[in-house]
């Protein structure tokens, strides 16, 4: 007999490794132990040589479905072994090198045991086992063992411990695990906080719950990482007056539907976004609208997702959810639980207290979500799943770094100012927090400040460095430098669009040592080295380095912030650089130039000869704004962030966008002999079109084609320019616009160029945060 110790790492705790491990132990007649502690699991395993290698070669082979191994360190042993059988062994403490395993969507088993009238877990809404059900949302410390979450004060019946404790049950230390007798309720009650009894007929509140939507009321639903508003998708009235308490007067709401039968009605969906929705993950997936005929949705889908050709669709991920909808042939709308852009509410005290004017009934339970975690979004996009929103389901999984990262010293990047998100970096893997939103709500950043302190508590984690981005004014970067000054550690300051690149390449799994790149960072804003706002970039870059090569031209933003908000202001920069007054002489005729002549063109045109709150910048997303209102996508004011764009977007037809003209932009070198793209020719173009009537559904089609023309061609010039570049990496919130990225990503695939784009990680700034990481690592090494 031989013996050996197995060091297992990776994400190996709360996913039922130990059992698996258990019954391959005895298929191998190997005897032993196992246990969870910091560092992940470990093994002492006896018995034949031939029996061991079997042994070692099926635990990388057989893992659970929510387990990921990412190493397998094997040492001789010299003890004898303690006993005839192989057990598994409590716990141990010591130093945290393991990950979190995120939430994980309802497994089938589950599925059937709570829709079984026979089983005892019919109808019961937090049934779960180790291939399922809540994990970051409940923990408060690792080891994962039930004392270390919010499970810890329900004790199990009989029943539920034999499951428990028994290494042969899918549900042995399934943390969660409970059932009606002797675990967490569920209970309705109405916006006064009095309990609501279901009806005679009905089984429970989840029926009530039911019905009360069914008549048009509007739901606060407690969930797994938070709280949803809910109403029935098919009643105009309903919908109207969420949007109206909410204060959500535009932007599209998110939908559960009960099964993918029903989301087919309304929707196009491929097989690889089937794939998605049915996943562990179970994100929301922006899905292509049916329109006409027989299958038409509802036209109350308008005023779901007003102005767009795309739904989001989730389908239900707890049992919960699934029961609510049982007997739903149409969708539900399933928006968090908040006044627009504020972090959702998590607590019952919370829910009473914010949604008391904004829902009539609250359907609330007594399991307490410890960490916030919002739902994921995701698009496909050239066949593969794209993330706009890393959040539940995938949120805190580590990601792997290439392995030149392996001798990292430990790092927290503070991530941007929208579409927050931070990193930890440690033993050559990031750590990327769940999607934290805009840190310029309040609440939003005291979430920010709670979830700092929660990784730093679960992972013990000690940073050697801070990492933020240059940009003086982000909250999250005077935090970073608070943080380094209090604790005397270095501060890495990081800039935007660099960030972005390095997230690329770390997403791609780009080693520090495979060369440089052709970075295009198509985005809103980032903070420049030479003191303006960038926002269109070329840079020739890697971790450590990066050059501007190249850039669309720069352009004022009149007001600063209100150009954002009132996107009619950047379509008069665009103009006011032509020559307004010749503008206006040769297009007096349009309504666009009659609109722009009603606004306060002389306080404007004050702010730039004076340059007084009137920036530069290169922005793409800005010259998507101006084009948007252009064709009057909200020329007058947006009411959330990018909805200009998305607009315009949604205007041009797919069937249009290989079938027209490109609109002309130029390419020149400028004074700085930086390559620069004027979109000065597509103005005159589009500006005549619209004289013509040509309509604005083509123009729309025209600008997008344009812009991927203009993007291509500047790259493949940089590229003969820079003979040692390896790759072009495309990144910013810009690339999630689906013809624009499909289309540059093809044309330079068809040009012969590799292109490396994002796919564990946002291309917004959600992912900058992992850029952040990888550049502070790579300046410390």
């Amino acid at each position: 007999m031989v013996a050996c110790r197995i060091r297992i790492t990776g994400l190996v705790q709360g996913v039922g490794f130990r059992p698996t491990v258990w019954r391959l132990a005895q298929a191998c007649s190997i005897a032993g132990t196992v246990r969870n502690d910091g560092a992940g699991v470990l093994i002492d395993a006896w018995g034949s040589e031939a029996a061991l290698d079997a042994f070692q070669q099926q635990l990388q082979t057989d893992i659970p479905p929510l387990a990921r191994l990412d190493a397998l360190h094997i040492s001789p042993l010299a003890t004898v072994c303690p006993h005839p059988d192989f057990r598994i062994i409590a716990s141990a403490s010591g130093e945290i090198h393991t990950g979190i395993v995120a939430d994980a969507a309802m497994c089938p088993a589950c599925r059937a045991d709570i829709f079984d009238p026979k089983n005892r877990r019919y109808r019961y809404p937090f049934t779960n086992c180790t291939h399922c059900g809540p994990r970051l949302s409940i923990v408060q410390r690792i080891p994962y063992d039930r004392a270390n979450t919010s499970m810890a004060d329900f004790s199990q019946c009989p029943e539920c411990l034999h499951e428990y404790t028994d290494p042969a049950e899918r549900r042995f230390h399934a943390q969660p695990n409970a059932c009606a007798s002797c675990g967490p309720h569920v209970w309705l009650e109405n916006s006064a906080g009095q309990g609501i009894s279901p009806a005679v007929t009905e089984r429970d509140c989840l029926d009530t719950a039911s019905r009360l939507l069914r008549e048009g009321n509007i739901l606060a639903v407690m969930g797994l990482g938070g709280v949803h508003l809910v109403c029935d998708a098919s009643n105009e009235i309903a919908v109207a007056t969420l949007r109206q308490r909410k204060r959500r007067y535009q932007k599209a709401l998110a939908l559960m539907a009960r099964d993918l039968d029903v989301i087919q009605r309304y929707c196009h969906v491929s097989e690889a976004e089937a794939i998605l929705l049915h996943s562990k993950y179970a994100p929301i997936v922006l899905l292509e609208r049916r329109v006409g005929g027989a299958q038409a949705i509802p036209s109350v889908a308008l005023s779901i997702a007003p102005k767009q050709h795309s739904l989001g669709f989730m389908l239900p991920y707890t049992p919960l959810h699934a029961l609510l909808l049982e007997s739903w042939d149409t969708p539900l709308v399933m928006t968090s639980a908040n006044l627009s852009e504020e972090p959702q509410c998590i607590s019952v005290a919370e829910t009473r207290e914010r949604m008391q004017s904004i829902a009539d009934y609250l359907l609330l339970h007594n399991r307490p979500i410890v960490n916030r975690v919002d739902d994921s979004v995701t698009r496909i996009l050239a066949g593969k799943p794209r993330l706009l929103r890393r959040a539940r389901g995938y949120a805190p999984e580590t990601l792997a770094l290439p392995v030149d990262f392996a001798t990292a010293p430990a790092l927290l990047a503070m991530g941007g100012e929208l579409k927050n998100t931070f990193a930890l970096l440690r033993d050559g893997q990031a750590i990327l927090s769940q999607h934290l939103g805009d840190l310029e709500d309040a609440r939003t950043w005291r979430e920010y400040e709670h979830t700092l302190q929660l990784y730093h508590d679960l992972f013990e984690h000690q940073p050697q460095a801070m990492v933020v981005d240059k940009h003086p004014g982000y909250r999250s970067t005077q935090w970073g430098q608070q943080w380094a000054k209090q604790q005397g550690l270095p501060l890495i300051e990081v800039q935007h669009h660099h960030a972005h690149v390095a997230a690329c390449l770390a997403d791609n799994g780009w080693g520090r040592n495979d060369g440089k790149v052709l970075g295009i960072v198509l985005d809103g804003l980032g903070y420049g080295d030479d003191g303006t706002l960038w926002g269109g970039e070329f840079l020739l870059a890697d971790y450590a380095t990066y050059q501007r090569v190249g850039h669309f031209k720069p352009m004022a933003m009149p007001g600063g912030t209100q150009a954002i908000l009132q996107p009619w202001r950047n379509t008069w920069a665009h103009l006011h650089a032509l020559g307004w007054p010749e503008v206006v002489e040769e297009f007096a005729d349009l309504e666009l130039i009659q609109y722009l002549q009603q606004q306060p063109l002389a306080t404007l045109e004050t702010m730039l000869a004076r340059g007084l709150n009137a920036p530069l910048s290169s922005s793409c997303g800005r010259l998507f704004d101006a084009v948007a209102a252009a064709l009057d996508c909200n020329r007058a004011s947006i009411s959330y962030e990018g909805q200009a764009a998305i607009e315009l977007e949604a205007l041009a037809p797919a069937c249009l966008l290989n079938i027209v003209p490109a609109y002309p932009f130029t390419i020149a070198k400028n004074a700085a002999d930086r390559w620069e793209i004027d979109p000065a020719p597509l103005w005159y173009a589009l500006l005549k079109d619209l004289q013509t009537g040509y309509c604005r559904e083509a123009i729309a089609a025209q600008f997008h084609q344009g812009l991927i023309h203009v993007v291509v061609d500047l790259a493949q010039r940089v590229c003969v320019e820079y003979p040692d570049i390896q790759a072009v990496a495309l990144s910013g919130g810009v690339f999630q616009n689906a013809p624009l990225f499909v289309g540059v990503q093809r044309r330079l695939e068809s040009a012969g160029l590799r292109v490396l784009t994002h796919q564990h990680v946002p291309s917004n700034d959600g992912g900058i945060a992992l850029g952040q990481a990888v550049i502070g690592a790579t300046t410390q090494m």
